[in-house]
C-alpha cells in the first residue's frame, strides 16, 4: 500500500540511528520513495553512503545547498513528502519543533510541512520520562503530529525501562494506517479469523489448516481505513495487529460466545474463521491411550454461527467465506442466501495461491443481488481492501435506494 508513496526519513543523532537503514529498506521493499536527511550529529551515528545506498536518492545535510539549481531544499521537501517521519527523534529535534526552532534542514523542513509528521522517539529511559519531554510531545499531538510509544527493555546506555527505537513493523503499519484514507470511520467491524480446535483430551484435536492470515488482513485493513474493529481470533501464529480489540479462543462455542457477547455493537461483520463443523461427543480428561484395536469416536455438530447472526442480523452488513473444491460459485451462492448474508467470498482451494495458508488469494465475491466480481490472485492483504470496497460500497445511497426496490 506504500507503493508510489513518497517518504521523507529525517534521522538524528542517536545511536538508534543504525535502525534507521532498516527501516529505509522496508520502505523500498514496500515500492516507495525514500529522501533522507540527516541532521549534524546522526551523521556521527551512521554515514550518509549507507543512506543513499539502500534509498537510491541523495541524502541531504546541509540547509544552504540547492537541491537542483535554484530549488530551496526544506521548501522541495516540504512539498514532495506524503509524510514526514522523523526516527529516531531526540529529545532535543522534539524539543526544538514543539518550540517552532528551525535552525536545520530537518526541522526547517517540517516547519514548511503540508504532510502529516510521524516522530518515533528513541532515547534513555529518563530523558523519556522527564516532565519537559512528555510535555513537548503532549503539545505536538495536540497540534496534530503523530507520535509512536518508545519501545521498553535495555537501553545502549545499560539502562532498563521506556526508550528504545519502536519496532520497525510498528513504525511501517503506523505510516501505512497514517497514509490510508480513513473511509470507514464509524463503522464497528467485528470479524473472525484462523482456525477452531475440538479436543477429544488434553493433548489431541480437530482442526484444519486456516492460519488465520484472511482474518487477520481484513482487521489491519479496516483499522487503517478508520474502522473501529474487533478481531476474534481462533489459535493463530501472527502477530495480533496494533489499534484492535483483539479476543483470543480456541473452540468452536468459545468463538460463538465471543460473537454473541459482541456483535451487537457492530455494525458489520465479517466471518473469516474457519469453524470446524463438528466436535467430539465426550472429553476425556486423561490422555486416551492407543490400545490394540481401533479407536471409535462420535462427533457432534457445532453451532452454525454466521446462520444465527443472519437471522438476527437486522441492519448490520453481514459477510461470509466459502472455501469449496467444487461448484464454488453455486456453492457459495446457495450458502450466502440461506444463511442471509450480504455478501460471500468464495475461493477454489484446489488453486496454486489460493485458500489457506498462503499469502495470496484468488476469490470470487459475491452479493445478494446476483452481482459477482472475480479477483486475480493477489496479497490478501489487497483482496481485504476489496472486500471492504464492497462494503463501503453498499452503504452509498445508490445501493440503499437498489436495496429498497429489491
Amino acid at each position: 500500500m506504500l507503493k508510489g508513496k513518497k517518504i521523507v526519513l529525517g534521522i538524528t543523532g542517536g545511536i538508534a540511528a543504525y535502525k534507521s537503514a532498516e527501516l529505509t529498506r522496508e520502505f523500498i521493499k514496500r515500492g516507495a520513495d525514500v529522501k533522507v536527511v540527516m541532521t549534524t550529529n546522526a551523521i556521527r551515528f551512521i554515514t550518509p553512503l549507507t543512506l543513499r545506498t539502500l534509498s537510491g536518492n541523495p541524502v541531504l545535510t546541509d540547509m544552504f545547498s540547492l537541491t537542483k539549481e535554484s530549488e530551496i531544499g526544506h521548501i522541495t521537501l516540504s512539498d514532495y513528502a506524503d509524510i514526514i517521519i522523523i526516527a529516531p527523534a531526540t529529545a532535543n529535534i522534539i524539543g526544538k519543533i514543539a518550540c517552532g526552532l528551525a535552525d536545520d534542514l530537518l526541522t526547517t523542513t517540517v516547519m514548511a510541512k503540508r504532510s502529516p509528521v510521524l516522530i518515533c522517539p528513541a532515547m534513555n529511559t529518563n530523558m523519556y520520562a522527564n516532565y519537559i519531554v512528555k510535555e513537548n510531545i503532549s503539545r505536538l499531538i495536540s497540534r496534530n503530529y503523530f507520535f509512536m510509544e518508545a519501545g521498553y527493555g535495555e537501553l545502549a546506555c545499560g539502562a532498563q525501562g521506556a526508550g528504545r527505537f519502536p519496532p520497525l513493523d510498528d513504525i511501517v503499519e503506523e505510516v501505512e494506517s497514517i497514509l490510508t484514507n480513513k473511509d470507514l470511520a464509524g463503522e464497528r467491524i467485528l470479524i473472525t479469523a484462523g482456525p477452531t480446535r475440538e479436543p477429544f483430551d488434553p493433548v489431541r484435536y480437530i482442526t484444519n489448516y486456516s492460519s488465520g492470515k484472511m482474518g487477520y488482513a481484513l482487521a489491519i485493513m479496516a483499522k487503517r481505513r478508520g474502522a473501529d474493529v474487533t478481531l476474534i481470533s481462533g489459535p493463530s501464529s501472527l502477530m495480533r495487529p496494533s489499534g484492535v480489540k483483539f479476543l483470543q479462543v480456541s473452540s468452536a462455542e468459545e468463538m460463538r460466545g465471543a460473537v454473541i457477547d459482541n456483535v451487537g455493537n457492530s455494525t458489520v461483520i465479517i466471518k473469516a474463521a474457519a469453524v470446524a463443523d463438528f466436535r467430539p461427543v465426550v472429553f476425556s480428561d486423561d490422555k486416551i491411550k492407543k490400545g490394540l484395536g481401533p479407536f471409535d469416536f462420535h462427533l457432534v455438530r457445532n453451532p452454525d454461527i454466521i446462520s444465527e447472526i443472519g437471522r438476527n442480523k437486522g441492519d448490520r452488513i453481514l459477510v461470509g467465506f466459502a472455501v469449496e473444491t467444487e461448484n464454488l460459485v453455486e456453492n457459495a451462492r446457495r450458502k450466502m442466501i440461506e444463511k442471509n448474508m450480504d455478501f460471500i467470498v468464495a475461493n477454489d482451494a484446489t488453486l496454486p495461491g489460493a485458500g489457506f495458508q498462503t499469502d495470496t488469494n484468488i476469490v470470487k465475491i459475491l452479493d445478494r443481488e446476483g452481482g459477482l466480481e472475480e479477483l486475480p490472485i493477489m496479497d490478501k492483504i489487497e483482496v481485504a481492501d476489496r472486500i471492504l470496497d464492497k462494503i463501503k460500497g453498499s452503504r452509498s445511497p445508490q445501493s440503499s435506494q437498489r436495496a429498497q426496490r429489491n
